[in-house]
């Protein structure tokens, strides 16, 4: 192929392109029709070129040009400093709002069997002995307890913690997809856990120390399982109950919209591991470790209701901003 005569072929179609997008920004109906013409061409044009000349140049200004043509056709890509802004004010909270009644039941319902469960434990000697022997509830009460918040380097320690957290937290959102059928066993798991050791603290006079070591990072770590929770059992509950849309959408909307609280809980678990790694075995006073951890605890709920509602009220669900079409059903 003559490359030289291809060149002085094509030429004009390729000026004339590169003036469309130089005014692609004041082109009429008809002008914007001609660019997606003439970037076809260039394009078919640049594939010629490649695979029948070695003139470096050539190709290279072609490709500039093809490229541009695309940018210009296709239209620029969203800032991702944009897409970072409109998930933290716009798709977490409002989906975290969204559950919140969820969120709540989760909250209530673990809350009151690590009550029972301590309560119990507490109370009766024949229980715990069942927990354990002696010797090794007194080697828990007065040492590993509190131990276990400072055996461990600090950095190394947040790590672990933000890890662990985030699995259960996972776990707790994935078992969505059964309908949230394991959620309670976890949560139940969790409480009792939770209740267990008070209970033993309490019974051998150090629920002051479980308290002062379990409510700084403690507050803010269990608010973001009950959602991960809340968040799971609604999903589980669309499958049940998809309302006005077919259960194939529903799902696909809210599974879309929860995993924003799935990405969300990646950063409230780092907080709430820093807190447990830097402020719980800390040596400040009690009181200060305790309002540490209830100050972020506040922060977190107000900046959930703040954004959360705003965005429900314009109409947000939390759902990815150019969600799939979907066909018209009766």
């Amino acid at each position: 192929m003559d490359i030289d005569a291809f060149v002085a072929a094509h030429r004009p179609t390729w000026d004339r392109l590169d003036d469309l997008v130089r005014r692609r920004h004041r082109l009429d109906g008809a002008e914007v029709d001609e660019l997606v013409e003439l970037y076809q061409r260039a394009a078919t044009h640049l594939s010629v070129v490649r695979s029948a000349s070695t003139d470096a140049v050539l190709v290279g200004r072609l490709s500039s040009l093809v490229a541009r043509a695309r940018s210009a056709v296709t239209g620029a890509h969203t800032p991702a400093w944009r897409e970072v802004v409109r998930f933290f004010t716009v798709s977490f909270p409002v989906v975290a709002y969204g559950a919140r009644r969820w969120w709540l039941g989760a909250t209530l319902a673990s809350l009151a069997v690590a009550y029972v469960m301590g309560v119990w434990v507490a109370g009766d000697p024949a229980v715990q002995a069942v927990v354990g022997t002696p010797e090794e509830i007194k080697q828990l009460v007065e040492h590993d307890f509190a131990d276990y918040y400072s055996e461990n380097p600090a950095a190394s320690f947040a790590g672990q913690v933000w890890i662990n957290n985030a699995w259960v937290s996972a776990q707790v959102i994935i078992s969505a997809i059964v309908l949230g059928l394991p959620i309670p066993y976890i949560l139940w798991q969790n409480s009792a856990n939770v209740g267990v050791i008070g209970g033993l603290m309490t019974a051998h006079g150090k629920a002051d120390v479980f308290w002062g070591l379990i409510l700084p990072h403690g507050l803010l770590e269990l608010t973001a399982v009950f959602l991960a929770a809340g968040v799971g059992l609604r999903l589980g509950w669309t499958v049940i109950d998809p309302g006005p849309r077919r259960r194939g959408e529903a799902l696909a909307e809210q599974g879309r919209a929860v995993m924003s609280v799935a990405l969300g809980l990646v950063v409230v678990l780092l907080l709430s591991g820093l807190i447990e790694a830097g402020v719980t075995p800390s040596g400040l006073p009690t009181w200060a470790r305790i309002g540490i951890g209830a100050a972020a605890e506040v922060l977190f709920l107000v900046y959930v209701a703040v954004f959360g509602r705003r965005a429900a009220r314009a109409g947000e669900t939390g759902d990815i901003e150019q969600a799939p079409d979907l066909a018209p059903t009766a």
